[in-house]
C-alpha cells in the first residue's frame, strides 16, 4: 500500500517555497471568490500577498466556522504522564541530552491528576509523554487507558509515533484521537533539530498518519513546530498531508494545531519569528481550504491572542494546563516541557467564551450531536 511519503517526494521545498512568494493580489483575489478552493488557493491565502485581505478571511473564516460547527468551542485538556526521553530535540525541555529529574507516572498518581482535572470539569483529556520506550510503551499506555477510560468522555493521545499493530491493539482500551506532529516538512533541517533518537527517522514519522488511518483511529491531529522553519511552507506541506489523508482515509476527522516555538530551559531561539497578525491568517487560510477540519489553540498562546480568536475559526481550546508530568497535584514544580503564556483557569476559559456568545463544551461534540 502507498503512504503519504510517495507524494511528499514529488514536492521540491524550494520549489514550494518560491510559488508561495510568488502568489499576486489577483491570486488571493481569486482564492477569496472560490466555492471550492484548491491547493494552490490555500498557497495564495498564506502568501505575503494576501496580508491585506485579512479582514475579508477574517469574516469568511467565521462565517464558515458557525456554518459547519456552530457557536461551539471544544475545552480539553493535557495530562501530562512522563517526561522521560531518549531523543535530542533542539526545542524541548523533555530532550535527552536536558540534566533534569525524570518522571513517569504511576497508576496511584495518574488518578490523583485525574481527580483535579474531574474537579475543573473536563471531560476531553490529552495524553502526553516524552519518547522512552523503555517506560511509555504500548503496554503502559493500555493501563493508563483502562485506568482513566471511565471518567473521560473523549481520550486523546500525543506520544512517540507507534507501529500499526500498537494502534489496532489500544483502540479497544479507549483511544480516541492521535495527535502526531511532524515538526517540519524540511527534511534536512528536520535532521539538524532531532540529531538523536527514534524521532530522528523522518520517514518513520511523516507515515505515521498512514499507520492511524490502517488502524482506523476515530481522530488524527497534524501540525508543525511554527518557527523551526518557513512557517508557509511547512503550513503548505501540513495542508497537502491534510488533502492526501482525507481523500485516503475518509472516515476519520482531522485537526490542526497551531503551536509557535515557546521558551523552555535550554531555549531554542526560532529561525522564523510568526507575528499574532500572520497566525490568524494562517487559521482562516485552513478554514478556508477545508470546512470540516477542526483547529486547535493551546495556552502557547497569550490571554489576549486567545480571547481574539474564538470567533475567527477555532473550534478547540486547552485551558488550565500544566505542561509537566503531575503538575496538578502530584509533583507541581517538576519541569515544564515549555512554558505557558495564558494561566488562566479552565473556569475563567469557559466564563470568557460565554461572554463572547459561544459556548463551551466539555465533551467531544460527536457525542452530543
Amino acid at each position: 500500500m502507498g503512504s503519504f511519503n510517495d507524494i511528499f517526494e514529488s514536492y521540491s521545498w524550494e520549489n514550494t517555497s518560491r510559488s508561495i512568494y510568488a502568489k499576486t493580489s489577483t491570486d488571493v483575489e481569486r482564492a477569496l471568490s472560490a466555492s471550492k478552493r484548491t491547493l494552490e488557493d490555500f498557497k495564495a491565502l498564506i502568501s505575503p500577498a494576501a496580508a491585506p485581505y485579512l479582514e475579508q478571511m477574517a469574516q469568511l473564516s467565521q462565517q464558515l466556522t458557525l456554518k459547519r460547527f456552530g457557536k461551539v468551542v471544544q475545552m480539553y485538556v493535557p495530562l501530562y504522564l512522563s517526561n522521560e526521553c531518549n531523543n535530542i530535540c533542539t526545542y524541548c525541555g523533555f530532550s535527552y541530552d536536558n540534566k533534569v529529574k525524570r518522571k513517569t507516572l504511576s497508576a496511584i498518581e495518574i488518578m490523583q491528576e485525574v481527580a483535579v482535572l474531574k474537579e475543573m470539569g473536563f471531560d476531553h483529556v490529552l495524553l502526553v509523554t516524552g519518547e522512552a520506550n523503555q517506560s511509555v510503551h504500548t503496554d503502559y499506555f493500555k493501563m493508563v487507558l483502562e485506568l482513566i477510560r471511565p471518567h473521560f468522555a473523549h481520550i486523546s493521545m500525543e506520544v512517540q509515533p507507534l507501529d500499526l499493530s500498537d494502534y489496532e491493539a489500544l483502540r479497544p482500551y479507549g483511544l480516541n484521537t492521535v495527535l502526531v506532529y511532524q515538526e517540519t516538512y524540511h527534511e534536512e533541517d528536520y535532521k539538524k533539530h532531532h540529531p538523536k533518537g527514534k524521532k530522528s527517522n523522518f520517514k518513520y514519522r511523516l507515515e505515521t498518519p498512514d499507520r492511524l488511518g490502517q488502524a482506523g483511529i476515530h481522530k488524527m491531529g497534524l501540525g508543525v513546530l511554527i518557527g523551526l522553519e518557513d512557517w508557509r511552507t511547512d503550513s503548505f506541506f501540513t495542508a497537502v498531508h491534510l488533502d492526501y489523508l482525507e481523500k485516503i482515509y475518509w472516515q476519520s476527522k482531522y485537526s490542526i494545531s497551531f503551536p509557535r516555538l515557546r521558551p523552555f530551559s535550554g531555549g531554542l531561539e526560532p529561525k522564523v519569528v510568526m507575528n499574532d497578525r500572520e497566525l490568524v491568517q494562517l487559521i482562516c487560510a485552513y478554514r478556508l481550504f477545508n470546512e470540516e477540519v477542526e483547529l486547535s489553540i493551546s495556552t502557547r498562546e497569550s490571554q489576549v491572542f486567545r480571547n481574539n480568536i474564538i470567533k475567527l475559526g477555532i473550534t478547540a481550546m486547552s485551558a488550565g494546563s500544566r505542561t509537566n508530568p503531575g503538575g496538578y497535584a502530584v509533583e507541581p514544580q517538576s519541569l515544564e516541557q515549555f512554558e505557558i503564556s495564558d494561566e488562566r483557569s479552565a473556569a475563567e476559559i469557559a466564563e470568557m467564551i460565554d461572554k463572547q456568545g459561544y459556548e463551551a463544551v466539555w465533551k467531544d461534540w460527536d457525542r452530543v450531536i
